[in-house]
């Protein structure tokens, strides 16, 4: 009888344990960072004082190559923006919370290798990051990809047009046109 019953015991110990092990992780609140601990280093810039600057103002959302570019010449809503936050590669962000000073190795070869370039905010909004001028971009003619890994794991102060769509929020950098 006593075997019985610790035997009972030890079999739902275990099933209470595999199920504790396997039971999914509790999402971060909406607008949250992921893994604050994850900061940049001390030298890489803050919300209030960015280390840099990445993108030129524009005096109009879209350049003439997007709109030429786009469905009927008209390219969808966008705004000529200024946000501040830190440089991230999207994949590693998304997929295991990453970012920061010592996921900078990490991030720059995501980066160097074509993963996407994100921006996360103070408030935990995440933009992905590209370059504005349709054309130049299609072919592989501008400069931003570099200026992205230049700016890692550093807080910087971004300009460029964004925009919104289902759900996605991205914010297409001007002025890295190669000449």
């Amino acid at each position: 009888m006593i075997r019985a019953i610790l035997s009972s015991a030890a079999a739902i110990l275990i099933a209470a344990t595999l199920v504790a092990q396997n039971a999914p992780k509790k999402a971060a609140p909406s607008g949250a960072v992921l893994h604050p601990e994850m900061t940049v280093a001390p030298d890489a810039g803050t919300y209030e004082t960015p280390a840099g600057t990445v993108g030129e103002k524009a005096s109009e959302p879209w350049s003439a190559t997007t709109i030429n570019a786009s469905v009927d010449k008209k390219a969808e809503p966008g705004k000529v923006v200024n946000v501040t936050g830190e440089i991230i590669d999207l994949s590693c962000y998304l997929q295991v919370g990453k970012h920061g000073e010592k996921h900078k190795a990490c991030g720059t070869k995501c980066l160097q290798n074509g993963q996407p370039v994100g921006l996360l905010t103070k408030n935990g909004t995440v933009y992905m990051l590209m370059e504005e001028e349709h054309d130049p971009r299609r072919d592989g003619q501008t400069t931003f990809r570099q200026a992205a890994i230049d700016n890692f794991a550093k807080i910087v102060a971004v300009t460029g047009t964004e925009t919104t769509l289902g759900g996605y929020k991205a914010i297409f950098v001007h002025g890295y046109v190669k000449q």
